[in-house]
């Protein structure tokens, strides 16, 4: 699966993570983000390329307006080995 089809794919209601490739990409390993889960409850176009998901996260402190190129919907998380 691609990585636009997979930020596509992200609606209302998808319970949803960082992707894997964000979190390396802040080199986030370990703590709560890359265990972190969320229902999204809003999607809002700031502009062509760039939609804000509105999410209410299973974890605190986690930021409420997340960018959809950020996030993986979590039925296709892999766990690779």
């Amino acid at each position: 699966m691609d990585w636009v089809r997979k930020t596509k794919d992200v609606k209302v209601g998808d319970m949803v993570a960082y992707s894997r490739t964000f979190l390396q990409s802040i080199s986030c390993y370990t703590g709560d983000m890359p265990r972190a889960r969320g229902k999204v409850t809003a999607l809002k176009s700031i502009g062509p390329d760039v939609t804000l998901a509105d999410i209410d996260w299973d974890l605190p402190d986690l930021p409420a307006h997340v960018n959809v190129a950020n996030l993986i919907r979590a039925k296709d998380i892999r766990y690779d080995i």
